[in-house]
């Protein structure tokens, strides 16, 4: 088996899968997708795939396994949109949350401004975004058949896709020798649009906080009497 050295041992994809098998792996699957965000979706998924073609631990052939694991991402999803449309406002005003802080919620609310719908399928391949856009998409205005159909392609492309890659890279040699600093790279690379958008954030912050300091010194002076009869 594989050992991923980031983050706590029981988070790691070959620590879920090798106790818990397929379960594991739908159960995090289902909480990432609109419960629980910072859990290992991309490379449990990776590893899944790779397991299936090499016949360790995971038994059930790749197709079953892709369809309980996209299953598994739609139901998840249906589960944040419900979240958000009843209980979004709510939940997430609470300062001192570790989790549903506003925070995760403002930037979740930004990418579906910016991207529309279409978020619903981008947002599953961005980690802690794709746990709040379900819930966003609950609390505003999208129509429940439009999120329904993005979050079924974007279950699709996200489950089944990051599966069968694994599936059919394991089988490379490369790949297969090198199994630890592959998964490691697939954490890496899907961070790149946290690190991003944190970045972006402060950036945008530290501009803002420069523009009001210019403002509050360039702040003009009431006008003085002027001409010539300003003196009498």
């Amino acid at each position: 088996m594989y050992t991923l050295a980031l983050g706590p041992e029981w988070l790691s994809p070959d620590y879920l899968i090798s106790h818990y098998g397929l379960i594991g792996i739908l159960v995090i699957v289902f909480a990432e997708s609109g419960l629980f965000a910072f859990l290992p979706g991309d490379s449990l998924l990776f590893t899944a795939g790779l397991l299936v073609a090499n016949g360790e631990y995971i038994k059930q052939p790749l197709w079953l396994v892709c369809t309980l694991i996209v299953a598994a991402a739609i139901v998840g999803d249906q589960v944040g949109y419900l979240i958000g449309k009843f209980f979004g406002p709510k939940l997430f005003n609470r300062p001192k949350s570790k989790v549903f802080k506003r925070e995760n919620l403002d930037k979740a609310h930004e990418f579906m401004d910016k991207h529309g719908p279409k978020a619903i399928v981008l947002a599953r391949f961005v980690p802690i975004i794709r746990t709040f856009a379900p819930m966003v998409a609950g609390a505003g205005s999208m129509k429940y058949r439009t999120f329904l159909t993005y979050n079924i392609i974007g279950g699709i492309g996200w489950g089944a896709g990051i599966t069968i890659a694994g599936y059919w890279l394991g089988q490379i040699d490369l790949i297969k020798n090198n199994i630890e600093a592959i998964l490691v790279l697939i954490v890496a690379l899907s961070l790149i649009p946290v690190a991003f958008e944190v970045l972006k954030a402060r950036k945008e912050a530290r501009a803002a906080g420069d523009a009001a300091l210019a403002g509050a010194v360039a702040e003009p002076q009431a006008p003085g009497p002027r001409g010539r009869h300003a003196k009498r």
